[in-house]
């Protein structure tokens, strides 16, 4: 253990790209559990991952621009074709996600294979560099963020399936290269599965897990997207048993 590891400078822009992340997905993880497609951020986040590395393949691995082009283009795409897909598959679109997930996947690998840095370039799209976050480097997720909160709430967006589908797709894919697939999927269900209305419950929720996760990375020098969802996890585990016993204790007593 080394408390001299916490260093506000480092952990403080990442606890903030932290709230920035979970200030859209919360919402977002919500609607996706309400509509029963769980696996859609995780196919979402892989189809951008791939439109980076695609892009990367392309000589774009030092073109900012032609990275985020590669990203946002492949995940729009994606997001279009799982729509359409909604629309005539019915009941089968969980396993339609799924094959596109594993697809995408497949093709980052067979990709990243002929890169000699392709292991760290996998590494950094799983468990993301939430470490390495400065605070200009948030505005573009800042960005993002209010953009894609003005549109749910005040243009009221997310009514709209295709509206979704869009907001979904450009809020993973600035999210995803900022704190990885793992940490967008927890980000967006864990919250939504401790408390599926209500946002206030699911922002404290995330906002305890991303300081605590980050707080036991750096004393433990334990790597943060992993120690950051288990950290989640933990939390939801436990809040939701407390207020289940809270909630048992007043039934027995009435």
């Amino acid at each position: 253990m080394n408390p001299a590891s916490l260093e506000p400078g480092i952990l403080l822009p990442a606890f903030a790209a932290g709230l920035l992340v979970l200030a859209s997905h919360v919402p977002l993880g919500q609607a996706v559990l309400r509509r029963g497609i769980v696996f859609l951020d995780l196919a979402i986040a892989q189809i951008a991952g791939l439109g980076v590395v695609l892009a990367h393949s392309l000589g774009g691995e030092d073109d900012v621009w032609l990275t985020q082009a590669g990203a946002v283009a492949a995940a729009l795409l994606g997001a279009l074709l799982l729509r359409y897909t909604e629309r005539i598959a019915g009941a089968r679109q969980e396993a339609i996600i799924g094959v596109a997930f594993v697809g995408a996947a497949s093709g980052m690998l067979i990709l990243i294979s002929q890169d000699p840095h392709g292991a760290e370039h996998l590494q950094d799209l799983l468990v993301g560099q939430i470490l390495w976050t400065t605070w200009d480097g948030l505005l573009p997720l800042a960005g993002v963020t209010a953009l894609m909160l003005v549109a749910w709430f005040a243009l009221n967006l997310r009514a709209s399936p295709l509206g979704f589908y869009l907001l979904f797709a450009l809020t993973i894919t600035a999210s995803v290269q900022v704190v990885g697939i793992y940490l967008v999927f927890a980000s967006l269900i864990v919250p939504a599965l401790a408390w599926s209305e209500g946002l206030a419950r699911g922002y404290g929720l995330g906002a305890l897990g991303y300081a605590l996760g980050l707080a036991i990375s750096g004393l433990f020098d334990l790597p943060a997207g992993a120690a950051i969802v288990l950290a989640l996890i933990g939390v939801a585990v436990l809040l939701k048993g407390v207020a289940q016993l809270s909630s048992s204790g007043q039934s027995s007593s009435k």
